[in-house]
């Protein structure tokens, strides 16, 4: 998935506006990016199991209830705004399904396909949880190579918008994109044990 083509310019002003405390510019804004939040939202939902509680729509509210209440972030473009996105579409994930773990006590979690992600074949399945607690292992050893993952993954950004986030390389993106998997996926297989 990449994110589709929306007006840089006017966005990335929007987000500059925002920042300066504008608070016009964020009504202005949210038209611009909601139908892409909401594309973004639907990709994650697909990855989760049938009969999700939680709906796009309501995944993509979220994100703004938490967008609203940021005022730290220094938006730099578009880019940059849908990779904090993403970032917060997976911290609710995260935490819905740990709760619907606590709830249960260890029985059925949230489950996400890795197969886009990841190339592992359909049937494999894994349990979004342990995909988190990879992650920030991953952080701990690499936080490179962990943000590109949630930028690709969980942000929906092409090899190119990730380079450009993190001001690095196309190449070098690829390189730890391909070994990140690689990882990830030998942690994701050790927490099914």
């Amino acid at each position: 998935m990449r994110l589709r083509t929306l007006p840089e310019g006017k966005v990335t002003e929007l987000l500059l506006a925002w920042n300066s405390g504008d608070s016009a510019a964020l009504e202005q804004l949210m038209p611009l990016v909601y139908q892409e939040l909401r594309h973004l939202a639907r990709e994650h939902m697909r990855r989760e199991r049938e009969g999700h509680p939680l709906q796009a729509t309501a995944l993509v509210n979220e994100v703004y209830l938490r967008l609203i209440d940021v005022n730290r972030i220094q938006w730099q473009n578009r880019a940059h705004f849908f990779a904090v996105s993403a970032q917060m579409m997976r911290r609710i994930l995260v935490e819905f399904a740990r709760s619907r773990r606590r709830q249960k006590r260890g029985g059925e979690a949230v489950r996400v396909p890795l197969n886009d992600a990841l190339n592992v074949s359909v049937d494999q399945v894994t349990d979004l949880v342990a995909l988190d607690d990879a992650l920030s292992m991953l952080a701990t050893e690499d936080p490179r190579m962990s943000r590109i993952v949630e930028l690709r993954f969980f942000g929906g950004l092409s090899v190119k918008e990730t380079a450009e986030v993190l001001k690095i390389s196309a190449d070098t993106v690829m390189r730890d994109w391909k070994t990140a998997k690689v990882w990830l996926l030998r942690e994701v297989r050790r927490s099914d044990r």
